[in-house]
């Protein structure tokens, strides 16, 4: 039976058919493994945010084009400056995101123990591995929230 409401239990299946708990120690390994997922969820954040920072530390040609000047789609298909870190960055991405969804499907099955071992994991990743974010300097490509 699937929960469409939080529950309390050792009993839950977790992203997969296969990946059922019906003991405590199921339970707790598979809570463990929520956890360090969520932690290295932030940890792969903090590697992409890296490498952001030093692909926009390299020295460019000028003071480059005014807004207005740019055109809005070719401006970021042009296909002779990609630098490798871009290729990096867009991989990171794809990982990141996968693991994200990853994340949320496993919260999807309303268990509240998963649910709070993938909050306290990801909170915890983010103590450790981007605590020091605000020291550094975000730059903001979009506007816009939903991009």
């Amino acid at each position: 039976m699937m929960h469409m409401t939080f529950y309390w239990g050792i009993r839950a299946t977790i992203l997969f058919d296969s990946w059922k708990t019906d003991s405590w120690l199921n339970y707790s390994l598979s809570l463990l493994a929520c956890f360090l997922f969520s932690a290295f969820y932030q940890y792969m954040e903090d590697r992409r945010f890296r490498i952001r920072l030093l692909s926009k530390n390299t020295p460019s040609s000028g003071g480059g084009a005014a807004p207005l000047e740019t055109p809005l789609l070719f401006s970021k298909l042009g296909g002779s400056n990609w630098p490798p870190s871009r290729f990096a960055d867009a991989i990171l991405f794809g990982i990141n995101s996968a693991i994200g969804y990853f994340l949320m499907l496993a919260v999807m099955s309303f268990n509240a123990g998963v649910f709070l071992a993938v909050v306290v994991g990801l909170a915890v990743g983010y103590l450790i591995f981007r605590a020091g974010d605000e020291d550094r300097v975000l730059v903001v490509d979009n506007p816009c929230a939903c991009a």
